[in-house]
């Protein structure tokens, strides 16, 4: 893998952006709902059952801060877009009271990180 395909891949976006909520913020509750992938047919109704459910985001963080719940973030590399099931789930955080982010960068992660715990 070239740093451009590691740069461009959600994998690794995901890797750096709990690394950094892991060494910052070590006792927050905050992780990732491994959804994505290509599964078979069998496998994907086997998670089904289990309860997994289309379009939730990548990184749950469970710590309330000012009027917010939690914050529910989706990350998304150069090009890519949410899926139908993704705005619908992102829609029912922020209905829950949850922060929401959609970020392209892992620059705009860390300051919007940063921002959220500073509310107090």
């Amino acid at each position: 893998m070239t740093f451009e395909d590691y740069e461009a891949s959600e994998e690794a976006f995901q890797v750096s952006a709990m690394q950094y909520l892991r060494y910052c913020y070590p006792d927050v509750l905050a992780f990732h709902v491994p959804n994505g992938g290509k599964r078979s047919a069998r496998e994907g109704a086997k998670f089904k059952r289990q309860g997994v459910l289309a379009g939730v985001p990548d990184i749950l963080i469970i710590k309330q801060k000012g009027s917010f719940s939690g914050f529910a973030i989706e990350l998304k590399v150069k090009g890519g877009r949410l899926s139908p099931s993704q705005k619908e789930r992102l829609q029912q955080f922020e209905a829950e009271g949850f922060k929401t982010l959609v970020t392209y960068s892992l620059d705009e992660f860390i300051i919007e990180i940063e921002n959220y715990f500073l509310i107090p």
